[in-house]
């Protein structure tokens, strides 16, 4: 049994925000942090007030997250970015509303007293009988938060009780101070309701002090108790009403947090077998199947998630075809205009769009991705429409002479054509290499829209049934919008933006296969009509190609699929340092290495081709976690705990290029050591320099460590192997939310004459498929109720043991 929280995040967009710029407008992005670490940046959207984003990820956290923030900011190149503000939403308001969060949020002023994080170790005791002494023993703190520049703090402790204070010493450059003081008040003479406060702050010499956080104890509870000792999470002082409330704009947010307990594999058996066997070769009766049942009791709401679990437990059980085979034939079934085939976001279209995400994306980089870097990096002007050309933007001829407006779109024309010939080619080439698993769904495709519409009228029918998905749900909006789709790092400027667009309009174009309809919507498109028109021709020839794939040498789906997208695999050229037994004392000690993380081993060596590289082997990682900025001036360092065949512990630091790419390497590096059982509990965040950690100023080097590690954290990406527990899980959950609704849809399924004809074995088999469903579902209920129970019994016990 797994306790599993994954957060969706999708930041839309923004409105409405101030302006930070001399231009008279700003450059946004966005920070997104969970308990103030941050985790994932966005895009910056170059010249605007209202931004689009449009960027979603999955981010698996450990139960004991408190807040999501988003912090907007404006890029500056030349000096600190500035700061817009930002939305904060605590785990309370998403556990709330399991349906999730969508809408509008006003942006709040950022106040630097609301900006605190971590937490501090305290023993509370009451001790004698007359008086009554009430002991405050202050031992550490970690991870408190950065107020000076040289990125820590110099903290000490107020306690406060009963209108006396005592101070603690003040710890120099630490976010990880241990004090190990106590701190005594008088009980008798103090009112029951008295509580004692400790606070922590940062010491300024010329400036105020910093409040870092503070913790309120009730001393009545804790009179009959005599004793409370752990550490507690620091929170803000009473927030102040902000003076900008509703000028900075907002932003559109959707947040669903799913808490899921995942059951161990044998309970999901039976449920995984049921809906195996109702995509099998028994559908061909006139009874309803479970497939049927589950598409017409999908809401709109839920489509996508319930498609892309559904497509990622099939394809666990190699059932991928059949499943889709399945979709197919319910769709064609709901059809009788051709020309409206799959162009709905019905359950069919949102599998087959899930399906091409989850097992063509490799296939994907590898087609797009030379065309795609090409144009960003040659980032020429490109208009066709003559309403929208800016003969400032196409610079001069020569002379100084400016471009007139035909030249600039005889240019464009060229360029386009350009792009658009190395595309069709890399298409037609990609015949060779497209995935067994593609070309097995196309040709389903293809063969069942042939045998639902054969008549010569409709032969192009069964054509555009596959450029629908290949064209217009894939490459597409791969195109548009390479970031989402894994292609680019960043979004594309406005220039490219546009040659981006226009490229996409003009393969949107061939998979219509229809070259009338876009020039007479759009007739700027003209020019581009012949190298169209040889496209739809290349296109067509491709399709046949694809469609007529021979899979005699089929190596089972399951065996390619691991190949495909579940391998883990993740490499490129990053900065690194290795140490020992040796204190840091260089300047500079990272050195360029192409980094390769395997199945089972991290390896790295000077060049991506070298023969001679070392590597880590994954079983003996006992720690991956983020380096504190003051160690080596970068806030994108992260540290490698490794045990050697001695016994001895090592260390590797990568220094990444971003906190995007910090973070995919911490998620792909803590996914690989899940199973890993010799772990640390703890790690030190700094770097052992000279006689002391850098973090805490411990002198002993083997110190266990002054932070927590954070296994639970990490995000899911497009490579992440299939986990087919938790998509059974998922896939139940949803089930026995509409379980209702599939009762009442297979009665209205079932016709009355029919209810007489249940003896036999194919009714005998359908009739029991359905019940058999609503049984398994039972029982997988009773299962989370059991243990539901014992993780409340559980709890129970453990606090009758603290109060005995």
């Amino acid at each position: 049994m797994a306790k599993r929280n994954t957060l969706f995040i999708r930041i839309v967009e923004g409105k409405n925000l101030p302006i930070k710029d001399i231009t008279g407008s700003s450059d946004p992005y966005c920070i997104v942090r969970i308990d103030n670490e941050a985790i994932i940046r966005t895009a910056t959207i170059w010249k605007t007030l209202s931004p689009f984003w449009g960027e979603e990820y999955n981010v698996h956290l450990p139960p004991s997250f408190h807040t999501i923030s988003f912090h907007v900011l404006d890029e500056d190149s030349l000096s600190r970015d500035d700061v817009i503000g930002k939305v904060s939403i605590n785990k309370e308001a998403l556990a709330a509303k399991p349906q999730g969060l969508d809408g509008w949020v006003n942006l709040t002023e950022i106040d630097p007293d609301e900006e605190v994080q971590g937490e501090i170790h305290l023993q509370i005791s009451v001790l004698g009988d007359v008086p009554r002494i009430l002991r405050c023993q202050v031992l550490e703190a970690r991870d408190l938060a950065k107020k000076d520049r040289n990125g820590a703090s110099d903290p000490f402790v107020r306690v406060r009780y009963n209108g006396k204070t005592h101070e603690s010493a003040v710890v120099k450059k630490s976010c990880y101070p241990r004090w190990n003081e106590s701190f005594e008040f008088e009980l008798d003479d103090a009112p029951l309701d008295t509580p004692l406060s400790v606070e922590v702050w940062d010491w300024d010499l010329v400036s105020k002090n910093d409040f870092l956080g503070k913790v309120l104890f009730n001393i009545h509870r804790l009179q009959s108790a005599h004793q409370e000792e752990g550490w507690f999470r620091l929170v803000p002082d009473k927030p102040k009403h902000s003076q900008h409330e509703g000028t900075l704009g907002s932003l559109r947010l959707q947040l669903r947090l799913r808490d899921e307990t995942v059951l161990p594999s044998g309970h999901y058996q039976p449920l995984t077998e049921l809906l195996c066997q109702s995509v099998g070769p028994h559908l061909n009766g006139n009874w309803p199947d479970l497939i049927m049942l589950i598409d017409e009791t999908t809401t709109a709401e839920s489509r996508q998630e319930v498609a892309t679990n559904l497509v990622k437990l099939f394809l666990g059980q190699g059932l991928a075809k059949e499943f889709l085979d399945v979709l197919f034939k319910l769709e064609l079934d709901k059809t009788s205009e051709p020309n409206t085939l799959f162009r709905s976001n019905s359950l069919a279209s949102k599998s087959m769009e899930s399906f091409l995400k989850v097992a063509g994306m490799q296939y994907l980089h590898r087609l797009l991705g030379p065309l795609i870097n090409r144009i960003f990096e040659e980032k020429k002007y490109v208009e066709l429409d003559p309403n929208k050309v800016e003969l400032k933007e196409a610079g001069c001829t020569g002379l100084h002479r400016v471009h007139t407006e035909a030249e600039v779109i005889q240019q464009s024309t060229s360029l386009l054509q350009s792009y658009l010939s190395e595309l069709l080619h890399a298409i037609v080439q990609s015949a060779s290499y497209c995935p067994v698993a593609l070309c097995q769904a196309f040709q389903q495709l293809y063969q069942c829209v042939n045998k639902r519409f054969p008549e010569p009228e409709y032969r192009k029918v069964k054509f555009i049934a596959v450029t629908s998905f290949l064209c217009l749900r894939f490459i597409s909006p791969a195109i548009m919008s390479p970031k989402l789709f894994h292609l680019r790092e960043k979004h594309a400027d406005a220039r490219t933006s546009r040659t981006l667009l226009l490229l996409a309009k003009a393969i949107q174009t061939i998979g219509n296969l229809d070259t009338l309809t876009c020039c007479s919507k759009e007739p700027w498109m003209g020019p581009l009509q012949p190298a169209i028109q040889l496209g739809i021709t290349q296109l067509k020839d491709f399709i046949s190609r694809l469609v007529s794939c021979d899979n005699s040498e089929d190596l089972g789906l399951q065996q390619r699929m691991s190949l495909q997208c579940g391998s883990m695999e993740k490499e490129g050229f990053i900065l690194l340092h290795k140490t020992k037994d040796k204190s840091m004392l260089m300047t500079s000690p990272f050195k360029k290495y192409y980094v390769t993380l395997s199945k089972d081993t991290l390896s790295y060596a000077r060049t991506q081709h070298s023969k001679k590289s070392s590597f880590i082997s994954l079983p003996r990682i006992r720690a991956v976690e983020k380096v504190e900025e003051k160690s080596f001036g970068s806030a994108n360092v992260m540290q490698i705990i490794s045990s050697r065949d001695n016994g001895l512990v090592e260390t590797l630091y990568l220094d990444c290029k971003s906190v995007n790419e910090l973070n995919q390497w911490l998620s792909a590096l803590r996914k690989a050591c899940s199973h890993n059982t010799d772990t640390m509990s703890s790690y030190h965040p700094g770097i052992y320099k000279g006689d002391r950690w850098s973090c805490c100023h411990q002198k002993d080097k083997a110190d266990p460590g002054c932070d927590k590690t954070k296994h639970g954290v990490t995000l899911q990406e497009w490579y992440d192997p299939l986990d087919p527990d938790l998509e059974s899980q998922l896939i139940y959950r949803h089930l026995i939310g509409v379980r209702q609704a599939m009762r009442k849809k297979y009665q209205e399924m079932i016709k009355p004459e029919e209810e007489d004809d249940r003896e036999t074995l194919e009714g005998e088999k359908k009739l029991d498929g359905v019940t058999r469903l609503f049984s398994v579902l039972q029982d997988l209920q009773n299962s989370h109720t059991a243990v539901e129970e014992e993780e409340r019994l559980k709890n129970r016990n453990f606090l009758l043991e603290l109060q005995t």
